[in-house]
């Protein structure tokens, strides 16, 4: 249908706004179709083929100053990386000064 919106833009809305899935506007389309969507182009390979032929013009251009985004929702830092813990809660950690000279 002419002017509707497609999957690519709900998925540019998605990650431009960082809302959740659930928080689609429906004239971007129904939420799980396009999370369904992207899970797939995940699966058969879409992104790694939209990435690489990225790097391709980049490099083309010689325009490689590439600044990367990882997302805190999929990237997880394992329980030892998260800091120290007392009886499973973590604990509060104050602020210590420096041992260099005072600002004055």
């Amino acid at each position: 249908m002419a002017g509707s919106p497609s999957g690519d833009d709900a998925i540019a809305w998605k990650f431009q706004t960082g809302s959740q899935w659930v928080h689609l506007p429906e004239k971007l389309g129904n939420w799980r179709e396009v999370y369904n969507r992207l899970r797939m182009w995940a699966v058969d390979g879409t992104w790694e083929r939209v990435f690489t032929a990225l790097v391709v013009q980049a490099d083309a251009e010689e325009d490689l100053s590439w600044a990367v985004s990882v997302d805190s929702t999929i990237v997880r830092a394992p329980a030892r990386g998260r800091g120290p813990e007392r009886g499973g809660q973590p604990v509060n950690l104050q602020t210590m000064p420096s041992v260099g000279p005072a600002a004055g």
